[in-house]
């Protein structure tokens, strides 16, 4: 959950060392909800979108409050939290409990519009739901998290905006 809320809008790259941070300041969701907002901002200071941080200790104490301390499973029940949109419930469900949602973020948008030659606008509404039902379509096989961190990857460092590296796409014909 951490992870995913740094990661939007930012690399890997970037957030290692927030994340590293704030786990050692607050180890526990309890910890995190617990905590003063100033400090939390301060922390998150560099790391952009603020209202990311904000939503992040809100939920943090919805999560204690109304789940135990335990970040919930249920699909209604985690996007019903602060900061929590269809992206981030997906990439949770599948990533920390395994269950059968597909992300759609630009990278995988990037992969699909690709590999399945669409050629519309990523940017309608009509157009993300036919690549929803594409990603997840393909997914239906496949152990979600590993499926979902794949074409994440692969968008990130193959199916780059510019000069995607086709030849070494694993996707490619042979």
């Amino acid at each position: 959950w951490l992870s995913e809320i740094m990661l939007q809008q930012t690399t890997v790259k970037t957030v290692i060392p927030y994340f590293e941070k704030f786990l050692a300041l607050w180890p526990t969701v309890g910890d995190l909800a617990a905590a003063e907002e100033e400090s939390i901002l301060q922390a998150w200071a560099g790391l952009g979108y603020y209202a990311r941080a904000r939503n992040l200790h809100k939920a943090a104490g919805q999560i204690v409050k109304c789940h135990g301390g335990k970040l919930p499973s249920h699909p209604e029940a985690l996007r019903a939290l602060p900061g929590i949109g269809p992206y981030t419930q997906a990439a949770i469900l599948s990533l920390a409990f395994q269950k059968p949602y597909a992300v759609l973020d630009g990278n995988v948008e990037r992969v699909l519009t690709r590999l399945c030659a669409v050629d519309a606008d990523v940017r309608l509404p009509e157009t993300k739901r036919v690549l929803q039902n594409l990603i997840s379509r393909l997914l239906s096989d496949h152990p979600p998290g590993e499926f979902n961190e794949a074409f994440m990857e692969l968008g990130a460092t193959v199916c780059l905006p510019r000069n995607p590296d086709c030849v070494a796409c694993p996707l490619a014909p042979v």
